[in-house]
């Protein structure tokens, strides 16, 4: 290229004009560049243990608790103390010596336990072995009898019994713990040799297949919901390099079922939900859930907490404005009104509590919107300024966001959904990449057998046990109408 001395004016101009244009493009670049690294758990979806990852800008700091709500234990709040029981075991302790006149106080009068005090603890676990001996008798008729076993103890010669499989089940679904870890866990505990890695991991099959009916239960009690939340989360499954796989969520207060599957409408039909649900779906705004192939649905209620994350996202973006602020003050002032309103066991907000907050909503939207305008283009190839969408979300489905204020039953937030899920992250960083989708499905049902139980206030070991025993447990029906 020739010196710039050398360039004529129409040439001078015309690389001006170049380094303007690549200037223009080098900084819409980099704000695009901030824009990605700027995201964290508290303005987009994203997980909070993505917060830490290199050149990722970390959440502002949460405002400071109410000055009138102390640490600890709150009013109200179930404790967990221990509290005193009937002892299992009673160990006496009498003085022991000689009195100071001489006499041995072994043989003092006894005058009544003077103070008590109770340890709790486990017992030392070790393996016991039950060796169950099939007779046979002869009649003085003649006839022959063979005893039988229980239903609980398998025609094998060899095999564990129900508390060790319920235990192997537990620690691999529950408590998330690898194959070997559990061979070993379960070695160490009873101080011998564990069960075999084909045992353990085979487990999940003989388990999942004893639970499947009682999942289609679950599943139907879902769908005759009034109110479920739906959630969606990537799983690795299968070998490296295979297509993407979702976890895929309905949950209620009381229910809970998974199913692997895509992020594609016929993957949402196969949960087995949707298509004959006739209540309220709470979700996070993904447009399957919107749509008309789901013709039962009775309304929609976008989750609030996605919402505040990304009016956050719009007040970092536009530092100078009010209205993001605003709809995020309006919407928690909805939510504590909603707790309020529950714990008083009403059928909606008063109006005269939820009346302002909207109006201050419904203004703050507005703003928004002259303050925002929209990109022209076909929607499909367009990109919007950030808060855009949401804006016109918040508009045209102004129903769909504060359907909680006109019916308690309905959650304004998902977090039910969404803490649903978390082990599913969980298991992920322990294992890596599951193998077998099958082998996962097991898992997931397993796991919406647990999580209901739960959710009913039923001991996950003694379901596990139940199940493994042939005996499942089933879920509570609700009351007739």
């Amino acid at each position: 290229m020739a010196g710039l001395e050398e360039l004529s004016r129409e040439e001078l101009i015309a690389l001006v004009e170049r380094l303007l244009e690549s200037n223009a493009k080098l900084t819409e670049r980099v704000k695009q560049l901030e824009r990605q690294v700027s995201r964290n758990s508290a303005n987009s979806s994203m997980p909070p243990s993505a917060d830490d990852l290199p050149g990722r800008a970390t959440p502002a700091a949460k405002p400071a608790k109410r000055a009138d709500r102390k640490r600890g234990k709150q009013k109200g709040a179930p404790g967990s103390a221990m509290s005193w029981a009937v002892p299992d075991t009673t160990v006496p302790h009498r003085p022991s010596g000689n009195c100071g006149c001489g006499a041995d106080l072994a043989f003092a009068e006894d005058l009544g336990v003077e103070r008590s005090h109770q340890v709790h603890d486990l017992p030392e676990v070790r393996l016991t072995v039950w060796q169950h001996d099939v007779h046979r008798v002869r009649c003085a008729c003649g006839t022959e009898h063979l005893g039988s076993l229980p239903d609980e103890v398998p025609d094998s010669p060899l095999s564990y019994g129900p508390n060790l499989r319920s235990l192997v089940v537990y620690l691999l679904v529950y408590q998330h713990v690898p194959v070997q870890r559990c061979v070993q866990l379960i070695a160490d505990l009873t101080g011998g040799k564990g069960p075999s890695g084909g045992f353990v991991h085979g487990m999940l099959t003989r388990c999942a297949r004893a639970v499947n009916e009682v999942v289609a239960v679950i599943r139907s009690l879902i769908t005759m919901a009034h109110v479920a939340g739906f959630d969606e989360t990537t799983l690795r499954v299968g070998p490296a390099g295979s297509r993407r796989r979702y976890v895929l969520s309905a949950s209620t207060e009381t229910a809970t079922v998974y199913h692997l599957g895509g992020r594609d409408l016929d993957s949402f039909a196969d949960a087995g939900i949707l298509p004959g649900f006739a209540g309220i779906a709470v979700h996070d705004r993904y447009s399957n859930y919107f749509h008309s192939r789901w013709e039962n649905l009775a309304g929609h209620q976008a989750c609030v907490a996605h919402l505040l994350r990304d009016f956050a996202d719009a007040a970092e973006t536009y530092p100078d404005e009010h209205w993001p602020k605003q709809a995020q003050r309006a919407l928690r002032g909805l939510i504590k009104a909603w707790h309020q309103a529950r714990e008083k066991r009403l059928a909606e907000i008063d109006p005269r509590v939820s009346g302002p907050l909207i109006t201050e909503f419904d203004n703050a939207v507005k703003v928004g919107i002259s303050r925002v305008p929209r990109v022209p283009g076909p929607p499909s190839s367009t990109a919007q300024r950030p808060g855009r969408e949401l804006l016109e979300f918040c508009r045209d489905r102004q129903g769909d966001v504060l359907r909680f204020n006109g019916d308690t039953r309905v959650w304004p937030t998902n977090n039910i959904s969404e803490r649903n899920l978390r082990p599913t992250k969980t298991q992920q960083k322990i294992s890596g990449r599951l193998t077998s989708e099958d082998i996962t499905q097991d898992r997931l049902n397993i796991r919406s057998y647990i999580d209901t139980a739960r959710k009913q206030g039923v001991n996950v070991m003694t379901a596990l046990r139940q199940a493994i025993t042939g005996n499942p447990w089933q879920p509570a029906l609700p009351p007739p109408i």
